[in-house]
């Protein structure tokens, strides 16, 4: 056995056998041998971010940890945004990075450092790291990394070229690793909050979102008349849709979640991080909840979350509540103009029950997230947890890879798509069924609420210059026809309604280009902005 067989017997042996695969010359040897097996799915992608944003998908759907093989210091750095937001959401991962032989390194060939190691660009993203001392201890940290990420933990193992070809020993057997029990005391002040009286939320996030941890959850905010909420950016995945609790999830825009948090005096956290602005602005607070709101955090990631919860519903009483549930959407085809609640409108009708709804729709994602609140059962995922934008074609790749029975359904924006746009290319090879609705505005629609809160008067066109993506447009119908994926363009509601129909209907990866107008809302609230800066 040698250190690359090592190093796959101690991943497969642990239940991880998908591999998403940006390779170079450093990794001829782990391709060659997987070359060799019949127990790792390997998945060719054109760009590192996509290697990690499917990854991220694929664990968030799968239930388990993929793992990755990456290309030297240069490869792990074009991975690093989609890790950043993998570690975020605590998604298991396993990241194998190839590396000149150990011998070699001291002699600075090309692709190393200018001022460090691998090991110290990984530790940025990676909750756990190592680098291979040996072809025995490649295999051993297999293991470990295994166990790690199980825990929902982002590894990364280096691996010098000599410890792939080395003679190494069996790797030792997989570990399966135990979540932590929340306290009887954090249990009880959690109890004790849900009783007092106040108005209160119950904010909940990770592996409490779905399954019978959300019905959990809903019956205790049920009980004691707390709000049910949940984190912005789910992590792992939000069970949604008709029949499902009524969760909402904290809102993103810093005004716009300023107000929808007034008025709580308590907040009790299972499984979410408190509501911290994403920026700091002038003038503003840094945290969105209310000035002396009480923050309480009864569990986190680390902990069995619907254990936690189960415990807090015999603290409250709260078995056999009645859970307020989403109605069936039963509104009329959309017609006319073409916007993103028409967009969800089309969605709510068509949409397969048990489908995968993937959100990077940006600016245009609150209209659609409230109009397919009454779309059939799915699951919702949200790449966005570290802020980093352009993985929702990633994820929606890895999501259909793990669950290919099942339709996955990609809301992108335009700007955003163009990070991982080489995704189509391996949703073509792979014969992914995803239907992807580009949503088009020609413009970081974003960054206009942003600039909107530093200048003085209008914006000029230098200014504008910056957030324009109409010199020139982009044709996504030939950039997705290039990479393999069929296309075809909706200007109302109408067409895209049809397009959809056909969409749903049909198996394979589809793109339906949408010409969306800025929402109007969106405007004032631009304006809002504007005129309350510091």
């Amino acid at each position: 056995m040698n250190g690359a067989q090592s190093l796959f017997k101690a991943l497969v042996d642990a239940g991880i056998t998908t591999c998403f695969a940006n390779p170079g010359t450093s990794e001829m040897q782990l391709v060659y041998e997987m070359g060799l097996s019949e127990e790792v799915r390997a998945i060719l992608c054109l760009q590192e971010d996509v290697v990690t944003g499917a990854a991220d998908g694929y664990a968030r759907m799968a239930g388990k940890p993929a793992f990755t093989l990456l290309h030297v210091a240069s490869g792990f750095a074009n991975g690093i945004a989609m890790l950043h937001n993998a570690g975020r959401a605590h998604t298991p991962m396993v990241n194998v990075v190839g590396a000149n032989a150990s011998y070699h390194q001291p002699n600075y060939p090309e692709h190393e450092l200018v001022n460090g190691r691998i090991t110290d660009l990984a530790r940025a993203v990676s909750h756990w790291c190592q680098e291979a001392r040996s072809a025995t201890h490649l295999g051993q940290l297999g293991a470990e990394a295994a166990t790690q990420a199980k825990s929902g933990r982002v590894c990364t193992i280096v691996a010098p070229t000599n410890r792939h070809w080395e003679a190494a020993n069996p790797p030792p057997p997989p570990v399966q690793p135990a979540l932590l029990s929340a306290s009887a005391t954090a249990v009880a002040q959690a109890a004790a909050l849900l009783a007092n009286g106040r108005k209160t939320a119950l904010v909940i996030g990770g592996a409490a979102q779905n399954g019978a941890a959300l019905e959990t959850a809903a019956r205790i905010a049920a009980r004691t008349g707390a709000t049910l909420l949940s984190e912005t950016f789910a992590s792992g995945h939000l069970a949604r849709g008709a029949g499902r609790p009524v969760v909402e999830p904290i809102p993103y825009e810093f005004e716009i979640c300023v107000q929808f948090l007034a008025g709580f005096e308590q907040m009790v956290f299972v499984g979410a991080a408190f509501p911290v602005a994403t920026f700091a602005y002038q003038g503003k607070p840094t945290m969105k909840a209310p000035a002396g709101c009480e923050l309480f955090g009864m569990a986190d990631e680390r902990h069995d979350l619907a254990a936690a919860l189960e415990a807090l519903e015999a603290a409250t009483g709260s078995l056999g509540a009645t859970v307020p549930r989403h109605p069936a959407f039963d509104g009329p085809a959309p017609a006319g103009p073409l916007t993103a609640s028409a967009i969800g409108s089309s969605l709510s009708l068509l949409l397969p029950e048990n489908a995968i709804l993937v959100d990077e729709a940006a600016t245009n994602a609150p209209w659609i997230f409230t109009a397919t609140k009454g779309a059939r059962p799915h699951d919702y995922l949200n790449p966005l947890n570290g802020g980093a934008i352009g993985g929702g074609l990633p994820m929606a790749l890895g999501a259909a890879i793990a669950c290919p029975g099942r339709k996955t359904v990609l809301l992108q924006a335009d700007g955003s798509g163009m990070y991982g746009v080489q995704a189509l290319w391996t949703m073509a090879r792979e014969k992914a069924d995803i239907t992807i609705i580009l949503l088009r505005n020609d413009r970081y629609n974003i960054l206009g609420l942003e600039l909107a809160r530093v200048r003085d008067g209008a914006a000029n066109a230098r200014m504008e210059s910056m957030l324009s993506l109409a010199n020139p447009s982009i044709d996504w119908l030939q950039v997705s026809a290039g990479l393999g994926v069929p296309a075809l363009r909706a200007e109302t509601a109408e067409a895209f309604h049809a397009a959809l129909r056909v969409a749903m209907a049909e198996a394979g990866p589809k793109l339906i280009e949408c010409i969306v107008p800025i929402p109007e809302e969106w405007h004032r609230l631009e304006d809002l902005v504007h005129g309350s800066r510091a």
